[in-house]
């Protein structure tokens, strides 16, 4: 009897056993469905949702709209120069700043609102319930607002910037895709519109978005096709009147629309990536031109070639520059790169190690379109610089504007004292070109003194000279 009531209790315990088992089994097995759908459905980085979860969260606002008579918008946001951070500072940096962009995002909006990451540097927000036609600014204007403030991630003080497009239901769009997609094409007008803004969509913009697809296809095409070449401008001594030097400016000749400007393809090239095997090959090109005038005994003192600011932030761009150097020939002393003083002051020490790099390779340095944007005389000190080159849009007006004429005036001054060469650019008639040479600016370049030219049209110009008239009142005679 004893041993009959052990052996029911011990069944009993095993059957109990067993369905404890079970149940932690089925609840350790929903958790695990439950993780498994949250991952399917958020970032891993940020933990926001995903396009996916982000795509069905805008068509369920969609849906809702017309009940509550409420619009939805959709915003969407590509940070500004996040991958010169990603290049000089690491991924793991740029992994932070997204996370701490992520939440600042998320502190923009209502609980009833949805931020997601769809990937890289780009951010999408539905607003579910638009009540005002004005609520889409105002978030649009608040992101922007957090997103530049500055974010300290290990031990530094990171700057950023967005660029957003806006799309609203239900006049961009019926469904969550098309939302999506005006949404971008308003963004990259916004970027185009000058960064740090927001940018409402507008039908047009599929048009221009078009356009832009078109380019960026046939740029893809344009180098191994060989449609770019350079073309030449030559710099003038504003007291000898002779060619100091050459610029060397790009052109594209697409084989169906012509002459395409660099104002249309540069900005998509620099969007796109291209710019990095487009800049390559320019200063290759240019380096080897100046070699082969060199050899035929052509006077040049300096080839000039303008650097983009995701040249100068590659990793191997002090390699790319001396392996070129290398390879061509050129005596660095004959090259001067330019670059704008935005690219200089971004990551000011990181700027000050690769021009002193070059520098120390013999390369020249010049400020380009210098004016423009800091002008602060404590980088003029720090880096190694050789020229100042005066933004055009001061050149045209100094004889008409006097706060134009105060500014090149000062900025003459400034760079003789600094010990530095004075370039002023977009020279066009005989009074800006007498205004330069009474205050002692050292070199001019501009349609007065001639427009880019192919190669051989250049060689012609340093066999020969710049026309006796334009020499004589160069020189002052």
């Amino acid at each position: 009897m004893i041993f009959d009531e052990r052996t029911n209790l011990s069944r009993v315990i095993g059957v109990n056993m067993d369905v404890t088992e079970r149940k932690q089994a089925e609840k350790a097995l929903r958790t695990s469905e439950a993780q498994m759908t949250h991952s399917a459905e958020h970032d891993l980085l940020t933990g926001l949702p995903n396009r996916m979860l982000f795509n069905d969260r805008v068509s369920q606002a969609i849906a809702l709209a017309p009940r509550h008579l409420k619009k939805v918008a959709v915003l969407f946001l590509d940070l500004d120069g996040f991958k010169h951070i990603n290049d000089s500072l690491g991924h793991p940096v740029g992994d932070k700043l997204l996370q701490s962009i992520a939440k600042r995002l998320v502190d923009c909006v209502r609980n009833s609102d949805t931020v997601s990451r769809q990937g890289g540097d780009e951010f999408v927000v539905l607003l579910s319930e638009v009540g005002q036609s004005e609520d889409p600014a105002i978030a649009a204007r608040r992101m922007l607002q957090a997103v530049a403030e500055a974010h300290s991630i290990d031990q530094h003080d990171l700057h950023v910037s967005a660029s957003i497009g806006v799309s609203v239901y239900p006049d961009d769009g019926l469904d969550a895709e098309t939302l999506i997609k005006n949404a971008d094409t308003a963004m990259y007008q916004a970027k185009e519109n000058g960064r740090q803004t927001y940018q409402f969509f507008k039908p047009a913009m599929n048009v221009r978005a078009v356009e832009r697809q078109a380019i960026e296809a046939s740029l893809r095409r344009a180098l191994e096709r060989q449609e770019f070449a350079l073309h030449y401008q030559p710099k003038i001594n504003l007291r000898t009147g002779g060619i100091t030097g050459a610029e060397a400016l790009l052109r594209w000749t697409h084989p169906i629309r012509g002459l395409v400007s660099p104002a249309q393809f540069i900005p998509v090239a620099e969007d796109c990536g291209l710019i990095l095997p487009i800049g390559k090959w320019v200063l290759r090109e240019a380096c080897q031109q100046a070699r082969a005038w060199a050899d035929a005994g052509l006077p040049l003192a300096t080839m000039a070639v303008n650097i983009s600011a995701i040249q100068f932030r590659n990793e191997n761009f002090l390699e790319d520059v001396f392996a070129i150097l290398k390879d061509t020939g050129l005596d660095p002393r004959f090259l001067e790169l330019e670059l704008t003083e935005s690219v200089l002051m971004k990551h000011a020490e990181s700027t000050a190690s690769i021009l002193k790099a070059l520098r120390a390779g013999g390369v020249q340095l010049a400020v380009d379109d210098f004016g423009t944007g800091y002008s602060s005389l404590s980088y003029l000190r720090k880096f190694p610089i050789d020229a100042l080159k005066i933004d055009q849009s001061f050149v045209r007006q100094i004889t008409t504007t006097p706060d134009e004429t105060t500014i090149v005036t000062a900025i003459i001054s400034m760079g003789r004292s600094l010990k530095l060469r004075v370039v002023a650019e977009g020279v066009e008639t005989q009074e800006e070109l007498a205004f330069l040479q009474a205050h002692q600016c050292d070199q001019a370049q501009g349609y007065y003194f001639g427009r880019p030219v192919p190669p051989r049209q250049f060689a012609k110009l340093l066999a020969t000279g710049i026309p006796e008239a334009v020499l004589r009142c160069a020189a002052g005679r």
